[in-house]
């Protein structure tokens, strides 16, 4: 069995193996055709179920046969351009080859003594993106696993920065269509059910910024405390900013730690021509930007920066087996330190191969193309009489609803669209997102591939009216 070591005895075996894994997903990424096959749950289960991992095959080979056969075969293409449902982006190839280096090498970035360069290069990749923020020179940050942990690592930050010990005070005020992760932040966090403020949100999915003052005005007028204000830089649905600059004005006039969830929007920071767009995010106290959505990185590849250093101090435990106490004198640098988790991929790597291969500005330009193509499918949405488009988007998100011409009911316009969505999926020619919207069934466009083009917007809307157009013949002629 030490013949499946990596090591220095088996690196012609790592080199062969490997080689044949990346042939089997390159003929599989080069004859995929549709983003999903239609497999269901029901039919792909047994196939797994039947194997017995206590009997393995011994072979590479066979095992990638069989890897086809439950998972290749029938996996969610996202770089497939009618793949236009969730934040998930086709990712780029220096991201992809630096997988491939940072899992063969294993460096664990907790401490100094299991990384070495890889923590120095994390650390420049911090700082680089908070000079991109503009959060000035005591700014630092940390690699996470994703927006979620990095919302509540922002958010514990901002509770232990509070000035108060009664938690039952503490609010944390976000706009309606914030992410579901500041209220599964608070509850971690051992905050009150009353701990989230929503705030209201304008026709366009933005914070009120006369609604968030209101409720300031309340907390103060009450005795709370607004422990955080979190301002959203591309909700998930709308992909909607809130008026940051407004945001920032108001928690400096009442004292609350302003946190930016910028995890979608931080494409911006590399747009050539969409910068502007983030303006007043240089004025957040924490941000939260996800790589692995609009930097084309592969899961995942996130972060949470920070104006002050300092704030960190907050998630550091010191342990004498990995970063006693001494370290700190001694100038050693441990990203536990500033972690919620303790061992860690080096993800920074990934970034680091695209900036070095690519440029930011490569980034950015892809971007840009995709927030393009929204504007573009908004258009086409807002003059054809079939659908229902809720507002012009910010980045590249649409929602949308399916109207037929001839049913007023909206429930049974709800029911339509939901099923225009399931079988569009179970058909596999393409795959859309759902949400509500007052209420109400929606379809959804995320926009994160470049090779995605307005015919195949066109052709998918056509799929969607069409599913829909079945369901209702159905449904009248079951009703007749």
């Amino acid at each position: 069995m030490r013949s499946h070591l990596l090591n220095d005895l088996t690196a012609e075996r790592y080199r062969r193996s490997v080689t044949e894994g990346v042939e089997r997903v390159a003929a599989r990424l080069a004859a995929t055709d549709r983003p999903f096959t239609g497999v269901t749950a029901g039919e792909l289960a047994p196939r797994i179920d039947r194997i017995d991992l206590d009997r393995p095959l011994g072979d590479t080979t066979a095992a990638l046969d069989e890897l086809e056969e439950v998972y290749l075969r029938d996996a969610v293409y996202f770089h497939h351009p009618r793949y236009v449902a969730h934040l998930n982006c086709p990712v780029v190839i220096p991201a992809v080859l630096a997988e491939a280096v940072l899992s063969a090498v294993n460096s664990s970035l907790d401490t100094w003594d299991q990384s070495a360069g890889g923590t120095l290069i994390e650390r420049r990749l911090i700082d680089w993106t908070a000079a991109r923020i503009g959060l000035g020179p005591g700014a630092d940050g940390v690699f996470t696993s994703g927006g979620t942990q990095s919302n509540l690592q922002a958010l514990l930050l901002a509770r232990e920065e509070a000035k108060t010990d009664d938690t039952a005070r503490l609010r944390i005020l976000a706009s309606e269509a914030s992410h579901f992760s500041v209220r599964k932040s608070a509850r971690l966090l051992g905050l009150g059910p009353d701990a989230v403020i929503a705030v209201p949100v304008d026709h366009d999915r933005r914070m009120r910024s006369l609604a968030l003052a209101c409720e300031l005005e309340r907390c103060r007028r009450e005795g709370l405390v607004p422990m955080a204000v979190v301002a959203t830089a591309g909700t998930t649905d709308f992909g909607s900013i809130d008026p940051l600059p407004e945001v920032a004005r108001l928690c400096d006039r009442f004292g609350a730690w302003m946190h930016v969830d910028a995890a979608y929007g931080c494409g911006l920071l590399v747009s050539p021509t969409r910068r502007h767009l983030l303006t007043g995010i240089e004025r957040a106290d924490s941000v939260t930007v996800d790589y692995h959505k609009s930097f084309f990185q592969p899961v995942s590849s996130s972060a949470v920066l920070v104006r002050d250093a300092a704030t960190l101090r907050h998630a550091t435990y010191h342990a004498d087996y990995l970063n006693p106490r001494r370290t700190v004198a001694e100038r050693i640098p441990n990203q536990v330190d500033k972690s919620l988790q303790t061992t860690r991929r080096f993800d920074a790597l990934k970034l680091w191969m695209t900036l070095r291969v690519m440029g930011a500005e490569g980034v950015g330009r892809l971007f840009d193309e995709v927030c393009e193509l929204a504007r573009e499918g908004w258009r086409t949405l807002a003059a054809d009489p079939r659908f229902h488009v809720v507002a012009e988007p910010a980045l590249s998100t649409l929602v949308f609803r399916y109207i037929p011409a001839a049913v007023t009911d909206p429930a049974g316009i709800d029911r339509a669209n939901l099923y225009a969505r399931k079988a569009l999926f179970a058909s596999g020619d393409a795959v859309a997102a759902g949400t509500k919207v007052d209420g109400r069934h929606y379809l959804k466009f995320t926009l994160l591939n470049p090779e995605t083009r307005p015919s195949d917007l066109a052709a998918v809307l056509d799929l969607i009216a069409g599913h829909a157009e079945q369901y209702l013949g159905e449904s009248l002629d079951r009703a007749s």
